[in-house]
């Protein structure tokens, strides 16, 4: 069967090419009886390619049987997977096949099967290994036919180190390693993904497809998505339940995207080319514009000072030190590309001692830094609008989502 045939049997959404390979190694693992561990993050779609596998195989008219490893109980899984003898433990009123018995000649599926208990592991390993088990409560080994795939988003290698996971069932499982990517590995698979299950929605619920404007569509781009598909079906599901303007903007998809408080899934305009670089400038250019205020005010004080001849030697002093301290900041202030910089110079003692009486003469400079600086302004727009991140970006004129990323950056606690 071609690529796209298999996509369209199974429902497979996407173009990318890590998808695409994927698919391609569970069709060519197919004919045979190797064992085939499935990998990939929670919701990335691993459970199709196990039916994949048994479709393409010439196990395909016999049983095929899904077991969720961490959905049964520890007490109880053994019973589950290899059956058990009337009176093996409490409430076994009569014998019963286990699921290895059940799916002989056919293909188990066993999905998050890191989850397994040690002493199941050894069960499961003898399996692979000579196709026998033994019933809980018997001693009568019983042998199977089984193809066996599986499938974690556990990080098994660490699991292993742990001794969380049996090296032997690791490699023996392992035989053939499929990846499925995460859905921000496939960015140019969201919009296609999107728009499938709004007109999915929109035919369940009876009513017109959601769409989304240029903004909210790279937005839709730009976010993690650490729940991949299943976060994305989800979120495509709740809009077209909720909401009654089916044209989506950006704000309103962002109230359908969560984000935690250490600002890790922020989705970001800066992510694309180029951007990153203007949603920077936007708070760069606030900061320039507030030290602009307060060197006026600073200098305004020094002139003053001059008209009423009150400075002394102590004043001089003062002047010349924070003079010195700014000249430190210069670098950083030249370094900002078309942000529109004056230059500085540092005078001597000597040269302020002479032009007292001269205003024109005295050069002045900020004494914070701009890191400092956009800091301290993040800081004060946060307690001026009581922790309301929305308001003191518009404050700040900057973007929320910039400024998400700037209250995870100088560690801001709200």
């Amino acid at each position: 069967m071609s690529l796209q045939g298999i996509k369209q049997r199974f429902g497979i959404i996407g173009v990318s090419n890590e998808l695409d390979r994927s698919i391609e190694i569970a069709s060519q693992v197919a004919p045979t009886d190797l064992s085939v561990l499935v990998t990939g993050e929670s919701g990335a779609g691993k459970e199709v390619f196990p039916k994949i596998i048994h479709s393409l195989s010439a196990r395909k008219h016999n049983k095929y049987i899904a077991v969720n490893c961490g959905a049964i109980p520890e007490g109880t899984i053994d019973s589950e997977l290899f059956g058990h003898e009337k009176g093996a433990f409490t409430g076994a009123h009569e014998s019963r096949k286990g699921y290895f018995e059940v799916a002989d000649e056919g293909t188990i599926f066993l999905d998050e099967v890191a989850e397994l208990p040690l002493t199941t592991q050894v069960r499961l390993l003898r399996v692979l290994e000579t196709g026998e088990f033994i019933r809980v409560g018997s001693s009568k080994v019983i042998k199977t036919n089984v193809r066996v795939v599986a499938a974690t988003n556990v990080n098994i290698p660490q699991a292993v180190k742990n001794n969380k996971f049996r090296e032997d069932l690791y490699y023996r499982l392992n035989t053939v390693p499929i990846r499925i990517p995460a859905l921000r590995e496939r960015q140019q698979d969201v919009a296609l993904l999107f728009r499938k299950f709004a007109h999915d929605f929109a035919e369940k619920y009876r009513m017109p497809a959601i769409r989304l404007d240029d903004e909210a569509r790279q937005l839709l781009l730009n976010y993690r998505w650490p729940g991949n598909i299943r976060q994305l079906k989800n979120v495509a599901e709740q809009i077209s339940v909720i909401e009654t303007d089916r044209m989506i903007s950006l704000d309103k998809l962002a109230e359908y995207i969560p984000i935690d408080n250490e600002g890790e899934n922020v989705p970001s305009l800066g992510d694309t080319p180029g951007s990153d670089k203007f949603t920077e400038r936007e708070i760069l250019y606030n900061v320039l514009f507030e030290m602009k205020k307060e060197l006026g005010d600073l200098k305004k004080l020094v002139l003053d000072l001059m008209h009423k001849k009150d400075l002394d030697s102590e004043d001089i002093e003062i002047v010349n030190r924070i003079i010195k301290d700014v000249s430190a900041y210069q670098n950083e202030v030249k370094a900002l590309p078309a942000i529109g910089q004056s230059s500085f110079t540092t005078p001597s003692p000597e040269f302020v001692d002479a032009n007292l009486s001269s205003e024109q003469n005295i050069v002045v400079e900020e004494s914070l830094s701009l890191a400092d600086k956009e800091k301290e302004m993040i800081e004060k727009a946060l307690e001026k609008h009581r922790g309301k991140r929305k308001t003191a970006a518009s404050e700040l004129g900057i973007s929320e989502r910039t400024l998400y990323r700037k209250i995870k950056e100088y560690n801001i606690q709200l």
